[in-house]
């Protein structure tokens, strides 16, 4: 969906992809930010919490219509159907986020 948003471009494309992750994690409760992923990535987890929040916030806007490609093709089967995962309550995320 990032894609789609010109503020995003000034994110270096590592960070977005481990607050990606972060956020996925988070969301699916399948743990959260270890020391291997921090040394692999290179970014503490409080260094993503300021994108991470972002990228919820991003999920809560609705679909343009002239840019519904990437929201449909990662709405499919094929791809788990992220597309359509609601975004997490922010308080929610905000606890989660501090317990990383």
């Amino acid at each position: 969906m990032t894609l789609q948003e010109y503020d995003y471009t000034r994110e270096s494309p590592s960070k977005l992809a481990a607050s990606c992750l972060l956020l996925a994690l988070t969301m699916k409760n399948l743990g959260g930010w270890t020391p291997t992923l921090e040394y692999y990535t290179g970014y503490s987890a409080q260094d993503l919490h300021p994108l991470v929040k972002r990228l919820n916030f991003l999920l809560t806007y609705q679909p343009r219509d002239k840019l519904n490609t990437v929201r449909s093709k990662y709405s499919h089967r094929v791809f788990f159907e992220v597309a359509k995962l609601a975004p997490m309550d922010m308080l929610k995320l905000e606890k989660a986020l501090t317990s990383c």
